[in-house]
């Protein structure tokens, strides 16, 4: 099975709205990362199992950015940037977008991570 797990900076306290929003952009960013050849065709298998999402949140941007780190170059990846224009200020990193790709190796880098 495939999946993508989206992670949220929970310290933020962004509105329901606006978690939605940034998680839309980091699971877009990080599916078209995914079609890039070096990922496999992972992304299909994800598309034809029904495109199954996990949220997820951390604490602080400095969680958020370990893990970033960790995961970057094993799975299709992608650390989404406020612009500022609403609730939080410019420049903000409020989540990641990581997979489509196989659950379970996905669990070895998230599964400790406490749901949205």
């Amino acid at each position: 099975m495939y999946t993508q797990v989206l992670v949220v900076r929970n310290d933020l306290k962004m509105g329901k709205g606006k978690i939605a929003a940034q998680c839309s952009h980091a699971s877009i960013a990080a599916f078209l990362k995914s079609q890039e050849r070096k990922w496999g065709n992972e992304y299909e298998e994800w598309l034809n199992e029904g495109m199954q999402k996990i949220v997820c949140k951390v604490d602080t941007e400095k969680e958020l950015l370990q893990l970033f780190e960790q995961v970057k170059n094993k799975f299709p990846t992608a650390l989404i940037t406020d612009a500022g224009h609403t609730q939080i200020a410019p420049n903000t990193k409020t989540c990641i977008g990581i997979g489509p790709a196989n659950e379970n190796e996905l669990k070895k880098y998230t599964g400790h991570l406490k749901l949205l």
